[in-house]
């Protein structure tokens, strides 16, 4: 049995997007490893076809070349192929310390010499489960490929008893978004929807999210809403979604973890794309205004990918109303 480690990308979202690959990967025989940064190891925790999860003591920025090199010794004769997801060299730079004999990824920062089996990049921005699952070598229904996560059943119900909640009686809001406000629902919209439902709200997020989620709970009232954000671990929190009645996100890694868990979700775009980063879930509705020939008038402005409004105004998130999101929860 080939024995492969595979480098996994820095964000959550993306590391969802990997899923497909790695299921590739095992049904060909390969035993894998994933090394990932410590607040994406739980995503792959939550993949039944990873056999191990190293956890890669780095911090942003820098080449850490000394940490780096430490890690490639200690797995060094383990693997016989290497998968590195990122394009960064740095990323490139482990499995070649650790010698490992078949290194695969894309073309990108000088990482030539660093690579064993290259990939071009395409020139156009494809999905993103169809670029990652392109360093199988097999290019048969890329485009069909879906994320799945799972967790056992008692996980899943441990986490929502911890919570003071019950499976199916509530439901998941992710109001943050790393990238920048220009990605963000207005928190005063989620607050209008969370008294609107008939079911209490679980707010998720990281502990910066916190003080936004302190908003929303405040302006929905008293009882409508549980603030969790930086309050539970990254399975929990996955946990939580899973057993939920619905979710509510905007354009983000938690809208990805609940579109692999199968969870009814809305997801709320706005700077950014559907077309690039949907939730694949066919239980998912997406709300973009710019694809809204309703809406007038059109926003030509829209996908910037900027993480502030260039305009100021926000509009492709703040004219979506919090009752046209409640009619699809």
């Amino acid at each position: 049995m080939t024995r492969s480690l595979v480098v996994a990308p820095q964000w959550i979202g993306d590391a969802v997007m990997t899923e497909p690959l790695l299921r590739r990967l095992r049904a060909r025989g390969e035993a894998l490893a994933v090394g990932a940064l410590p607040w994406v190891a739980p995503v792959y925790r939550a993949m039944p076809q990873v056999d191990e999860v190293i956890e890669f003591p780095f911090q942003h920025g820098g080449l850490q070349w000394r940490a780096r090199r430490a890690i490639a010794q200690q797995v060094q004769g383990r693997f016989d192929a290497a998968y590195v997801l990122p394009n960064s060299l740095k990323s490139a730079l482990l499995p070649f310390l650790a010698s490992i004999p078949r290194r695969v990824g894309y073309l990108g920062e000088a990482r030539v010499g660093l690579l064993t089996h290259r990939l071009k990049n395409p020139k156009d921005k494809p999905p993103m489960v169809a670029f990652y699952s392109a360093l199988s070598g097999d290019t048969q229904g890329l485009e069909g490929d879906r994320p799945h996560l799972q967790l056992p059943s008692a996980q899943i119900e441990a986490a929502i008893a911890a919570a003071g909640l019950a499976r199916g009686g509530y439901y998941v809001f992710a109001p943050g978004a790393e990238y920048g406000p220009a990605k963000r629902w207005p928190a005063i919209h989620y607050a209008e929807l969370a008294r609107t439902l008939p079911l209490p709200v679980a707010l998720l997020g990281s502990g910066k999210e916190a003080p936004l989620c302190e908003e929303i709970a405040h302006e929905a009232g008293a009882g409508r809403c549980l603030n969790l954000a930086g309050k539970t671990s990254l399975l929990d929190a996955f946990a939580l979604i899973a057993g939920a009645k619905a979710a509510v996100s905007n354009d983000s890694g938690l809208m990805h973890v609940a579109a692999a868990f199968g969870v009814p979700q809305v997801a709320l775009f706005g700077s950014s794309s559907p077309r690039h980063t949907p939730p694949l879930n066919d239980r998912a509705t997406v709300i973009w205004l710019r694809d809204d020939p309703a809406y007038q008038p059109p926003l030509d402005c829209s996908p910037c990918f900027e993480r502030e409004c260039p305009l100021g105004h926000t509009r492709c998130l703040v004219d979506i109303q919090p009752e046209r999101v409640r009619a699809l929860c």
